[in-house]
């Protein structure tokens, strides 16, 4: 126990007077600030980028509807036309102008699409791909 007691007063009188001297207490206190400083100016950084970010998508959701108004204005003045006015009462009343016969057509048979769809394909098919070589002979002596 006295061998304790006499340990841990060595300890109290080294700590005292090796470590708590005036640099040691300065040095500790300017790293802790400095730490601070650090920590302090790292959060303001990403909170100016989150800010940033969130100003970025605010202005590209403005643009956005920016466009929508302008596109909207734009129906609304398509609307008042006198063309469209025409179409629609076309469309859904029916209307016709004097002269005119309206004329309804069937939809398109199974038949037909395959027709169209075959010549398409035969089209496709006759095309002969090139190497690149015969290309470059090709473009340089037609």
């Amino acid at each position: 126990m006295n061998n304790f007691k006499s340990g841990l007063r060595k300890f109290r009188y080294d700590f005292r007077h090796d470590f708590l001297t005036i640099e040691n207490v300065v040095l500790v206190i300017a790293i802790i600030l400095c730490l601070n400083w650090t920590y302090s100016s790292i959060e303001a950084m990403n909170k100016n980028w989150e800010l940033s970010e969130k100003l970025r998508a605010e202005q590209k959701n403005l643009e956005l509807k920016r466009i929508d108004i302008e596109t909207a204005e734009l129906e609304n003045s398509y609307y008042e036309t006198a063309e469209y006015q025409e179409l629609a009462a076309r469309k859904f009343a029916g209307k016709q102008l004097e002269g005119e016969k309206m004329v309804y057509m069937p939809e398109n048979s199974e038949e037909a699409r395959k027709k169209h769809a075959d010549e398409v394909s035969v089209y496709v098919e006759e095309k002969k791909e090139y190497s690149n070589f015969e290309q470059w002979m090709m473009y340089l002596w037609p």
